[in-house]
């Protein structure tokens, strides 16, 4: 298990911003390679840029490496390079073992033949014969779920078919080195936990590299995390949670879309905790153990009946992960004139360290019909501290008992 499959060492690689010029440097660069010369990779010509600069790390047998950024960041390059599809300008990668690889939707597949062609194609490139295939081949369209198009030309293929084809295909041909880019994006829910089974079965004896934009896929499979920015590696750590809260910190949250009607709108909106009230220009901070409340302002420009007031709390994908329970269990609002002033008071609720926010709708019923009055998605983001990370939003309390 502690055997070393992948290794980069100063692992770069540059593009060209412009197509014309771009040919023209790959023209001379691969004259100069025949005629022997040295190649002088290691300063950018004019319009280029270090998609990858500089990037080192292993990958031992039994470990999955992580790669997440936003987009751009050099992680679609890095796995390209690692399975051999470009090659670095500067650095050495080290791969040990047979290679499966879904890295772009459909790569690998010959899209006039069919998928059972293209089983056989993929497993001759790997090294397989023909009849070694032959007794993966029932597996392969059984895992995929495609028997019934599986003589159907690729071409006719749905995003998510090609996925099945592609993911049976690489798990199936008994690889040492995994590299998968968002495979599990496309997929629909029953198939995505069909993979995430066959990628633990896989890694007791497999060196992974998972490139994902889900949070929760990469908390769960992966060991380590590397986290990209602009081609250079921000941070890598063991510990999934650190590595991720440093991804969401890229980001700049903006309040989200605003619903609303001719009838209400949300006036105003703030949070308080410990006697200090956030501010609009800065993000307000509060401790996972600080009680905290949430003041509501609501502005009504017609008499309005029995309104409904709800608040969902919504994590750094946009996810809401809790809910305030129907307003009308603790207070009445039989008829409502002019404006709404409401506080929410919330005792420790066990968030973790990162940053959330806030949807605040109103909403009556009309004849047994819900009728939205206004929604704003996003309408303040706060940012808990802890020293207790995590990736998931919010953190259980027990009491543990040891039982002799």
């Amino acid at each position: 298990m502690s055997e070393t499959l992948i290794k980069a060492e100063h692992v770069s690689k540059k593009f060209c911003r412009d197509l014309k010029t771009s040919l023209w440097y790959g023209m001379k660069d691969i004259t100069g390679e025949l005629m022997g010369k040295e190649k002088k990779n290691q300063t950018l010509r004019d319009k280029e840029f270090w998609s990858v600069d500089d990037i080192s790390f292993e990958v031992k047998r039994g470990e999955c490496l992580g790669l997440i950024g936003r987009n751009g960041a050099g992680k679609s390059t890095l796995l390209k390079m690692l399975n051999g599809l470009i090659k670095p300008d500067r650095g050495r990668i080290e791969m040990h073992g047979r290679v499966g690889a879904l890295i772009e939707l459909g790569a690998g597949f010959n899209p006039i033949l069919t998928g059972r062609e293209n089983i056989f194609n993929n497993a001759a490139i790997l090294g397989f014969t023909r009849s070694e295939t032959r007794n993966k081949l029932d597996s392969i369209i059984e895992f995929s779920e495609l028997s019934d198009f599986i003589d159907t030309p690729v071409q006719n293929y749905s995003s998510g078919m090609k996925i099945r084809l592609g993911f049976a295909i690489a798990t199936h041909m008994e690889p040492d080195i995994l590299l998968l880019d968002e495979v599990l994006a496309v997929g629909d829910m029953g198939f995505t936990l069909k993979c995430y089974n066959k990628m633990d079965e896989l890694l007791q004896k497999t060196a992974m590299v998972f490139v994902s934009h889900s949070m929760p896929q990469i908390s769960r499979m992966c060991s380590q995390v590397m986290v990209l920015k602009a081609g250079k590696i921000e941070t890598t750590s063991n510990d999934v949670s650190i590595a991720i809260n440093k991804y969401y910190d890229q980001y700049n949250f903006e309040k989200g879309i605003i619903f609303k009607t001719e009838d209400a709108e949300l006036e105003s909106i703030f949070i308080s905790s410990n006697g200090v009230k956030s501010s609009q220009s800065e993000l307000f901070e509060m401790n996972t153990e600080d009680s905290f409340q949430v003041h509501l302002t609501i502005k009504l420009h017609k008499p309005i009946a029995s309104p409904t007031l709800f608040l969902n709390f919504l994590d750094k994908e946009q996810k809401a992960f809790a809910t305030v329970g129907n307003f009308k269990d603790y207070f009445k609002l039989e008829r409502a004139e002019n404006k709404i002033h409401v506080v929410a008071k919330f005792n420790s609720i066990r968030l973790t360290q990162g940053i959330y926010s806030i949807q605040v709708g109103l909403m009556t019923f009309e004849n047994n019909l819900r009728r939205n009055l206004f929604r704003n998605q996003s309408a303040i983001y706060f940012k808990i501290k802890s020293s207790n990370p995590g990736w998931v939003p919010i953190q259980f309390v027990p009491e543990w008992e040891i039982i002799q």
